[in-house]
């Protein structure tokens, strides 16, 4: 695959997921507005968000690390002002495995069979991301895509669980993602898998040597990374040359630099979980101000996103 192809899928705006059949696209914007660890302030950060222009919410039925009804009240929120409309939005969330929870609050019964898990989990959801206050209003409740928060012990077990969130797709759920993969576990999902994941959400850092096998091979096979932890676990590509360059040219914080390089990768998105509102404004405007930064040197974008892949080992792919 050559830079220009590679350039060819990459978007500012974000991605139309693979189609199903019988089921409305989803797209997935450019930047996923990410809830974890927001605890009592997710309702109105979320409603904050959504108000300042992010189109995508990402959470978890996982009470350890998100509050998902939380996210719910947010949305519903946002959807009551008036300011956006369900089918505008993006909202994903996630089956945890009995691992990734804490004890003494789950979703599901730990007792019950891994299926059954997984049937609770998403009944859950379904209620938390209600489109109305009204509780019966759950049964119209649909998700955009719901991510297998990580592989289980097993590959027996993470195709079990893959297996019950299918039965969901298309019309509850429209798409399928597995996070915190690594590219053997990947190749094995898509290989058995009847619905093929749409996304993967991994941490975007050099302890994976930057997943570069991996989002190549996302790229192949048309599935969206999700980059999270990209700013907190990258201080030194804060740093760098070609973050600072794109920075300095384009009149943009360092932060939205190197978010506008991982996005330049291709086929990527990024969670961006900011709490302040002004970084909020600032990081979508960043967004526009690169888009017209590419479009009027794009020999200069070429040279800066060359150097960053040099950072990243993605020349080694992009040849």
């Amino acid at each position: 695959m050559t830079v220009r192809s590679a350039l060819a899928k990459m978007s500012w705006e974000g991605y139309t997921l693979r189609s199903l059949q019988h089921a409305n696209p989803a797209f997935v914007p450019t930047f996923l507005y990410g809830t974890a660890w927001k605890k009592d302030r997710t309702g109105d950060l979320v409603h904050q968000a959504i108000s300042t222009g992010f189109r995508a919410v990402d959470t978890a039925a996982q009470p350890k690390h998100y509050r998902e009804d939380l996210v719910g009240e947010g949305v519903r929120k946002a959807l009551s002002d008036g300011i956006v409309r369900r089918e505008d939005l993006y909202i994903q969330t996630k089956f945890t495995s009995v691992n990734g929870q804490n004890p003494d609050d789950m979703p599901y019964n730990p007792k019950d069979s891994l299926t059954d898990q997984v049937q609770a989990s998403v009944r859950s959801s379904f209620h938390n991301l209600r489109p109305s206050a009204e509780p019966e209003s759950a049964e119209e409740t649909y998700i955009d895509t719901l991510v297998l928060h990580s592989p289980l012990p097993t590959m027996a077990q993470t195709i079990e669980a893959w297996s019950a969130l299918e039965t969901y797709v298309p019309h509850r759920i429209r798409h399928l993602g597995i996070s915190n993969t690594t590219l053997p576990i990947l190749r094995e999902l898509v290989s058995l898998a009847k619905v093929k994941p749409a996304v993967v959400q991994n941490r975007f850092y050099a302890g994976t040597q930057f997943d570069v096998p991996l989002r190549a091979y996302c790229r192949e096979h048309e599935i969206v990374y999700q980059s999270f932890w990209t700013l907190t676990a990258n201080p030194e590509l804060v740093r760098s040359r070609p973050v600072i360059a794109l920075a300095r040219d384009a009149g943009i914080s360092s932060a939205a630099a190197l978010y506008g390089l991982v996005l330049g990768l291709g086929q990527t998105t990024i969670l961006n979980g900011t709490t302040k509102k002004e970084h909020m404004e600032a990081d979508l405007n960043a967004l526009k101000s690169l888009a017209l930064f590419s479009s009027e040197n794009p020999e200069e974008w070429q040279s800066i996103l060359e150097d960053f892949e040099q950072l990243t080992g993605d020349h080694v792919y992009l040849q």
